[in-house]
This record gives structure tokens, C-alpha cells and sequence, in this order.
């Protein structure tokens, strides 16, 4: 085929060329709806079958990159392919129609000529609805601006869409209906589709790094007896089989912990945690979490751990350690990482006498600065209502927060030189903390301490009061070794690698109230 044989015309491959009217109205599914019935009455099949031998639309494009040079055409010998997917766009040139096909990879131009395929196949096609799935078979081939298309040989209907996409100017620009119709949301904006897929490339970039590093994937219950691991209301519910009350769990720390016990060096586990909390941009009540343990490390062994998979992963799936932001400083995430510790950075905002000051001036001069502060708060409570509410939005940069106070963390262990503070790190970037590593504890005495100051006496929302987990206890007697520990938010990694500001736009499905 000539390569100038055929009309320049293209189809642009964004959301401005969808092509239904985004109000469904009565009127349009009423139309749709009669069409269905009258194709059905001639004894049309509309929902089809297997196809076979399929290539998407990305193996065509990389089997053809470049068109012929100029004044040549395509080889006598080009492939015919078929592919599958969904019509996005249509437009009627007389004898001829351009079309857009969408399929898992992507787009492609369509081309039909009336003459080629018959007047009844070429006004059946002229038919189809956008958002019909269809197959076509054809020949590749490039326009006069040099896109590359299928010259469509023949095609047939897969699946009838009964109800219109958004209109063709504005996509889906609706939030909320953006989550809550997740599949519609895929369909019309190919940024929403990117970041999904990203998210899946970004989890398998996770494992594909530990298990290269001799770390072993294991899977830990999700529903407990128990709800620990972390300070945080769970989910409850109960097994009718037991009659005992049970928990969605809200971490795999003491399960995971268990493992190291019994003999496995490095483990890790990547699932879903549920607390039952408030939901914000930062925050989804179930959502996904990167946790590993390494025996014989410590929390200096985990911040090593940590620099080399972000950097590796944003490596291997962006291309790059800058993360451009268009209202906001870019995210450099090239090693090594800024380390400090909170008492530093508490000094750099409060003054170099912060920690010399007597609680009741701290109390004051956090006062002055907006925040709500009680007056039988601590000092170190005092701090950390400043580091959570002043400090922490403001590191963008990768830094490594070090030496928390030890109330914070109760399964961390202290540091030799203050058993006031727990040999730990909260990664920020952006603002937003992105994983916590600690020192284990691995000392049984000092743990059972610390959960009896933690959680004895301290009732849960529904007045059951929390109960320390003895056999975890009793797993540390035996002995664990010294131990390195990390928990990635693997939501908020997806978050920081794509550029996006909502936990929601990298969750497949968020949670979202009922509608009714």
C-alpha cells in the first residue's frame, strides 16, 4: 500500500475526542437501547466470544516505529494483525471512516474504506456506539503525518455499551464519581490508567529487589485474635465458629517478628493493614504496607536497606531520581539521604535552648505558634505536637528522623546512651512520612514493660480493655536475635513516584461512603 494513498486525516489520542455527550440522558440509552433491540431482532450477536491470536496496539507501534522513508511504501509482506478493544472515537469521510481503537496497551488509528469491506459491514461499523468493544483485523500503515494505523480489513462487535461515556470535552473530571466509578474513571483518563498500572509495576520492582536480596515473601494472618503490631483502633468483627471476637489486623509486626524467632533471617511481607480511623488525602482505612525484617541488622542497617529500593524502583519504573512537581520544590531522591535527629530538628525550628527550656515555657511558646496544647503535657509531648504539626510537612527533601522519644515506639529498642529515646527513623519525603525503621526490641522483660505502661488499664472505643499478647512474649523468651525492622507505605511510595496528592487517585478502589 502507497504510503500516500492515504487521506492525512488524525485522530488525537487524549480525552477531547471521546465522543458522546457526558449527560445520560433517558434520551441517548433510550436510543441505545432501541438499537440493541432492533440488532437483536435481526439476529446479531452483541456480546461475542473468545478472540485468539491477538497483539496489542504497543506490539504493533514497536514492530513498526518509523514510517518507510520518504517515496516508499510499506512492504509488500506486512503482517496482518488483530486486535481488541474499545472505540473511543469515530469520524466518516464520505466512502472512508477513522476510528480509535483502545486496548490494555494503549491507542491506535483505524481506517476503513466502504469499497473494501461491502456497504453493509461499512454502515454497520458507522453504527457502533463509542464505548463498544469490537476485534478488527488489518494491515498497518502510516498517514501523511506519519501516524501509524490499522487499514481494517474486517471486525466484529464484542460487547455493546448500553450506557454513554462522559462527553468528549471534559472527560471525567468529577472526583467522586472518578472513585467510585473506578472502571469508567480507566476508560476515559489515560492519567488515572498510568498511575494504576505504575502502582503494579512500582510493587513488582519491591519484590524483584528482596528477593534478590535473599529476603523470603511470607504471608501473615490478616484476621487475629489480637490487633497488635501498632497503636491504632481496629476493625472488629466476630467467628461465629469461636465465638470469639476477631480483628482485622493493623500490622503483621508480631507475627513477622515470630518468624525471625523461629529461624528465617529475612522476611518480608507486602498486604493490606485496617485501621478503623479518619480518611484524608494521606489516609485510607485499608491500604498496603512493605514490611521486612533482617536478623543480625540493626536501625543503621535499615536506613541502608531503605535508600537502595526507593532509589532503585523510581530507577527502574521513572527513569530517573528527580521528581518534577509543578507547585512544589522537585523530589531528589540521589543518595546518600539526610539523617537528623528529632531533637535537631526541633532545635532548628524552636532555637538552640529548646531543650533547656522548662516544659511550661515550651508549653507557651507552642501556644504562641497556633497549637492546641494541653497544659499537663510533657515536654516530649509538647515536641512532638511541633514536629507534627510544623516540621514534618516542611521535609521534602529524603531525610531520615532519628532518635524518637521512646512512648512513640514501644517495640523499638532504647538508645544505650538515653533510655529516653528509641533507636528508630521515620523516613520523610515530601512531607509525608514514608517508612519507620527501628532497632528491635528484642529484650522480653523490657517488652512486656513497655506494653504493660502502653496498654493495661487502657479501654478501646467499644470498653474492652486491650490485652498484651502473651504467646508474642513468649516467642521473644525463647530468644530473638538482634533484629532490623522497616514498614514502607507502599500507597504513599505509588504516591511520590507518580506526582499525585491524594492517597485515593493510587488505590484501585478507595473507600468511599455509600451514596445512600
Amino acid at each position: 500500500m502507497a504510503q500516500n494513498s492515504i487521506p492525512s486525516y488524525t485522530i488525537m489520542s487524549d480525552e477531547n475526542n471521546l465522543q458522546e455527550n457526558a449527560a445520560e440522558s433517558a434520551n441517548v440509552i433510550a436510543q441505545r437501547r432501541a438499537k440493541v433491540d432492533a440488532m437483536r431482532a435481526e439476529g446479531k450477536n452483541l456480546y461475542g466470544h473468545r478472540v485468539d491470536g491477538l497483539v496489542s496496539s504497543a506490539d504493533v507501534k514497536k514492530a513498526h516505529p518509523t514510517p518507510p522513508p520518504e517515496g516508499e511504501t510499506m512492504p509488500a509482506d506486512v503482517p496482518t494483525y488483530r486486535l481488541a478493544g474499545r472505540l473511543m472515537a469515530k469520524r466518516v469521510m464520505g466512502k472512508s471512516l477513522f476510528a480509535n481503537l483502545m486496548d490494555g496497551a494503549g491507542r491506535i488509528q483505524l481506517y476503513l474504506q466502504r469499497p473494501e469491506i461491502g456497504d453493509e459491514n461499512y454502515a454497520a461499523f458507522k453504527a457502533l456506539d463509542i464505548g463498544d468493544i469490537i476485534t478488527v483485523d488489518g494491515t498497518p500503515f502510516f498517514t501523511r503525518t506519519g501516524e501509524l494505523s490499522i487499514h481494517v480489513k474486517s471486525y466484529e462487535l464484542l460487547s455493546k455499551s448500553l450506557l454513554p461515556l462522559p462527553e468528549k470535552f471534559h472527560g471525567l473530571q468529577d472526583m467522586e464519581q472518578r472513585y467510585r466509578q473506578r472502571y469508567l474513571d480507566m476508560i476515559v483518563n489515560e492519567s488515572s490508567r498510568n498511575v494504576l498500572a505504575m502502582r503494579s509495576k512500582i510493587v513488582s520492582e519491591c519484590r524483584k529487589f528482596l528477593e534478590n536480596r535473599g529476603f523470603m515473601e511470607v504471608e501473615t494472618p490478616i484476621l487475629q485474635t489480637l490487633a497488635g503490631g501498632a497503636a491504632a483502633r481496629p476493625f472488629k468483627t466476630h467467628f461465629n465458629a469461636l465465638d470469639i471476637p476477631m480483628y482485622m489486623r493493623i500490622a503483621p509486626e508480631l507475627y513477622l517478628k515470630r518468624l525471625i524467632v523461629g529461624g528465617f533471617e529475612r522476611v518480608f511481607e507486602i498486604g493490606r493493614d485496617f485501621r478503623n480511623e479518619g480518611m484524608d488525602h494521606k489516609h485510607n482505612p485499608e491500604f498496603t504496607v512493605l514490611e521486612l525484617y533482617q536478623a543480625y541488622s540493626d536501625c543503621q542497617g535499615m536506613m541502608e536497606i531503605m535508600e537502595s529500593p526507593i532509589t532503585t524502583v523510581a530507577q527502574n519504573t521513572i527513569g530517573s531520581l528527580i521528581i518534577k512537581r509543578e507547585d512544589k520544590p522537585d523530589n531528589n531522591l540521589e543518595r546518600p539521604w539526610r539523617r537528623a535527629t528529632f531533637h535537631e530538628l526541633l532545635v532548628e525550628k524552636m532555637g538552640a535552648d529548646w531543650w533547656d527550656l522548662s516544659v511550661e515555657v515550651q508549653r507557651q511558646k507552642a501556644k504562641d505558634l497556633g497549637l492546641e496544647i494541653e497544659d499537663d503535657m510533657d515536654s516530649f509531648h509538647v515536641s512532638h505536637e511541633i514536629y507534627d504539626r510544623l516540621i514534618e510537612d516542611t521535609l521534602i527533601q529524603p531525610t531520615f528522623v532519628t532518635r524518637l522519644p521512646a512512648y512513640l515506639v514501644p517495640l523499638a529498642k532504647r538508645c544505650p546512651d538515653n533510655p529516653e529515646l528509641v533507636d528508630v527513623y521515620e523516613l520523610e519525603i515530601d512531607g509525608r512520612e514514608m517508612c519507620p525503621g527501628y532497632t528491635e526490641l528484642n529484650d522480653p522483660i523490657d517488652q512486656r514493660s513497655r506494653f504493660n505502661a502502653q496498654l493495661i488499664g487502657r479501654a478501646d472505643q467499644e470498653g474492652e480493655v486491650e490485652r498484651i499478647d502473651e504467646d508474642f512474649i513468649t516467642a521473644l523468651e525463647y530468644g530473638m536475635p538482634p533484629t532490623g525492622g522497616l514498614g514502607l507505605g507502599i500507597d504513599r511510595l505509588v504516591m511520590l513516584l507518580t506526582g499525585t496528592e491524594s492517597i485515593r487517585d493510587v488505590i484501585l478502589f478507595p473507600t468511599m461512603k455509600p451514596k445512600n
